[in-house]
């Protein structure tokens, strides 16, 4: 049987439910079958909580931590950032450079600032085994965070450290005594993100000029259970690193020099999942969790990192 969604049954506005109804009239006389049915609701928020409901999560240390700004890192130079991962190639062969698009056996295209390798050393990554001008690498990493990673052009693969340009800010974690819709047999945990509105650093887009932060405190939610809890895990390492959101321009609103989510994405919608930001989502976790292993955050890579 055909639906007729109606919106504000229980408004003051007449408009929706007399359009609901004209449909149903001409439908009807048409001979096709009719119900009326109220819209889903957004659900953004869990029922009321109390302080003695919230609890911490076990197998996670604290309930929260903060991010400061950047701190400056000294003494070594791009080339010898490189250098580590890099290995000298004496021919190359007849292909293109994919940063500056010419031949690796022709000098670099690149016209920017002057690295100070010779253009025509090229160089080869030494786990995905991709092939550049060491001068195009160089000015690639100039032009980045200069944070001693590097991540290959063509297949993304990262080397050292990733981290990023979040500004300073809060996030807060426990659990809650509420199931997520799909997560019937587990409580929830609640992620809280507090980022102020501040000046940017040199490492953002226009240093030196304001930055708002819209929709702060943001509430998120992750259920909990054992693959619930390794995401959480994980988003604490994106956390500390900074990658979790940027500066850059809002594709909802087009704000420019506002704070934005940093391509892993998040679920703030509790109890709905209307704008596809809520649950139920049977492949949420394993799409987050490829989203942070492509940020170079795994549990493998941070195993790794300790070792």
């Amino acid at each position: 049987v055909p639906t007729v969604p109606v919106k504000n049954l229980n408004g003051s506005s007449p408009v929706n439910p007399a359009l609901a109804g004209i449909t149903g009239i001409l439908m009807s006389a048409a001979g096709l079958p009719v119900c009326l049915t109220r819209p889903p609701k957004l659900v953004l928020h869990p029922p009321p909580v109390s302080k003695s409901q919230i609890k911490s999560i076990p197998g996670v240390s604290n309930t929260s931590r903060k991010t400061t700004k950047k701190q400056a890192k000294k003494g070594k130079t791009p080339e010898e950032v490189l250098k580590k991962y890099l290995q000298k190639v004496r021919h190359p062969p007849e292909e293109d450079c994919t940063i500056c698009m010419e031949r690796l056996t022709a000098p670099s295209g690149y016209k920017g600032p002057q690295p100070t390798v010779k253009p025509d050393l090229v160089g080869k990554l030494s786990r995905c085994g991709h092939i550049y001008h060491i001068y195009c690498l160089v000015a690639m990493y100039n032009n980045g965070n200069k944070d001693g990673s590097l991540q290959c052009p063509t297949c993304k693969t990262i080397y050292g450290v990733k981290t990023g340009t979040q500004p300073p800010g809060k996030m807060e974690y426990h659990l809650i005594p509420h199931s997520l819709p799909g997560h019937p047999d587990c409580k929830t945990i609640r992620i809280i993100y507090s980022i102020p509105p501040g000046i940017q650093g040199p490492e953002h887009p226009n240093p030196g000029k304001s930055f708002s932060a819209r929709g702060f405190p943001r509430h998120c939610y992750l259920p909990d259970s054992e693959k619930g809890r390794k995401v959480l895990k994980l988003l604490l390492v994106a956390w500390d690193r900074r990658l979790i959101f940027a500066i850059g321009t809002s594709s909802t609103t087009g704000e420019s020099d506002t704070v934005i989510w940093n391509e892993v994405h998040h679920k703030t919608e509790f109890g709905s999942n209307l704008t596809g930001h809520g649950y139920p989502d049977a492949n949420y976790l394993d799409n987050v969790l490829a989203e942070l292993a492509a940020q170079g955050i795994s549990e493998e890579t941070t195993a790794q990192e300790k070792d």
